[in-house]
């Protein structure tokens, strides 16, 4: 974990949507200024979602399952899902499995433990269980084998892919930055929408502290 001090926040969405078949948040409300500090170890700082359609864990857990074996990144993991307090097994990884993921969903609640092998692999499992619809929160509590040692450089390249993923996103108009994990976003996109949107996948990424948005809302040529 990161020492230094962070201030308490929380970050209202006010709807989450799907377009064109494809989940995700389409609204934000606003950032409530800290209003006092703490060590970031004693944080817990959660976006908290209202579902767009209220949809039973069972359901949250399949899609969510579907997706993370259509991943690129992913689907060569083992992956189990917990129903009803057993596990049962989806998918059985080979020798070049990308992890060993166990999927939860309790009242709206993804919780996504085991391990994978990367800090990107990690940070596109959490984003993927935000865009499953009727996901409330994430606790994604995925261990990185062998350990990395996570920084900027890491974030802004998991942003990079996960902009690429999100089929809203025209991810060759924007430029990601990270200092101290704080990510900025600049560039151009085509609405306000994208540019919301573009916000929201960074916030979803493990271990970002703060998004600052400098994205411009123009027409973007070939749109």
């Amino acid at each position: 974990e990161r020492g230094g001090q962070v201030g308490v926040r929380e970050l209202r969405l006010d709807a989450v949507g799907e377009a064109d078949g494809h989940p995700g948040v389409v609204g934000v409300g606003h950032v409530v200024p800290p209003t006092f500090v703490l060590d970031r170890r004693d944080v817990v700082d959660r976006l908290r979602v209202r579902p767009s359609r209220l949809r039973g864990d069972g359901e949250i857990r399949d899609s969510l399952a579907a997706a993370l074996l259509a991943s690129p990144e992913l689907r060569e993991s083992s992956l189990r899902v917990r129903v009803k307090g057993q596990l049962e097994t989806l998918h059985e990884g080979g020798r070049e499995a990308s992890g060993d993921i166990e999927l939860a969903v309790t009242e709206g609640v993804v919780v996504l433990e085991g391990s994978v092998i990367s800090l990107s692999h990690k940070r596109v499992a959490g984003v993927l269980a935000w865009w499953t619809p009727g996901c409330r929160d994430v606790v994604n509590s995925l261990v990185v084998q062998p350990r990395e040692d996570d920084n900027d450089g890491e974030v802004i390249d998991a942003l990079g892919l996960v902009l690429e993923m999100d089929p809203l996103i025209r991810s060759d108009q924007i430029t990601i930055d990270c200092q101290g994990f704080v990510v900025t976003l600049s560039g151009n996109v085509g609405s306000e929408a994208e540019r919301e949107r573009a916000e929201l996948d960074a916030w979803a990424l493990f271990a970002v502290d703060r998004v600052v948005n400098e994205l411009s809302v123009r027409s973007v040529a070939g749109v």
